[in-house]
């Protein structure tokens, strides 16, 4: 007898899928942010300093970008508490662990984007007689976002579809509520077809709100 699709346990179940797609857009959001963080400081640091804090930069930037996330995640859950007195919530864990991994990539665009700014708009600038600092925020930054934007939203995008990988560690994202409700009901077809959807939908709908921006970013400057 052939298999015979049957979505009622779905919906039953729903509010999991629907509560874990609400924490995987939270997880990439806080993410994201502390992400720009890290990547901004550390791309400004390092075309300003000198070869031994640039060396350091691109240790780290290739150490993240070359190990899985899913053993990044495992190391700083399971790994760090045994060598380190701390500990953390599974959900915190992750924030940690996603912030650093985009952190990483991040480095890597605002850097370009840094050096990619006109060298004419910074003589522009010391010509009127800004600081370095003035500068930096008043005419490098800026125009430095205005470069980035796009890639910065595919970031985030990525981000967004990184956050399955929360469920190794029993985060209730939108993945480990497929998970649960497959264990409970056993109709695996319709539960990842239906969270297929919500992927889907929601990166869509995630692309279209940061093309938008972007648009009206360039349209503004």
């Amino acid at each position: 007898m052939g298999y015979t699709l049957n979505f009622n346990l779905i919906w039953r179940h729903f509010d999991k899928l629907w509560g874990g797609l609400l924490l995987s857009l939270e997880l990439a959001v806080i993410s994201i942010a502390i992400g720009i963080v890290i990547g901004l400081l550390l791309a400004v640091w390092y075309v300003s300093a000198g070869r031994l804090v640039r060396t350091a930069i691109a240790a780290y930037v290739e150490f993240i970008r070359n190990v899985p996330l899913i053993l990044l995640v495992y190391l700083v859950f399971y790994g760090l508490p045994t060598v380190v007195d701390i500990a953390y919530s599974a959900q915190t864990s992750f924030i940690a662990t996603l912030s650093l991994y985009s952190g990483a990539y991040l480095v890597e665009v605002f850097r370009s984007g840094l050096e990619a700014v006109p060298r004419g708009q910074l003589d522009a600038g010391k010509a009127i007689g800004l600081t370095p600092w003035q500068r930096l925020l008043h005419v490098r930054l800026p125009t430095m976002l205005r470069i980035t934007l796009p890639a910065l939203s595919n970031t985030f995008l990525s981000l967004f579809k990184d956050t399955s990988v929360a469920s190794v560690i029993s985060v209730p994202e939108l993945t480990y509520g497929a998970q649960w409700i497959n264990f409970n009901t056993f109709r695996i077809v319709e539960v990842y077809l239906v969270v297929t959807a919500m992927y889907l939908l929601t990166g869509y709908a995630l692309l279209y709100a940061l093309r938008l921006v972007e648009r009206r970013f360039r349209a503004a400057h």
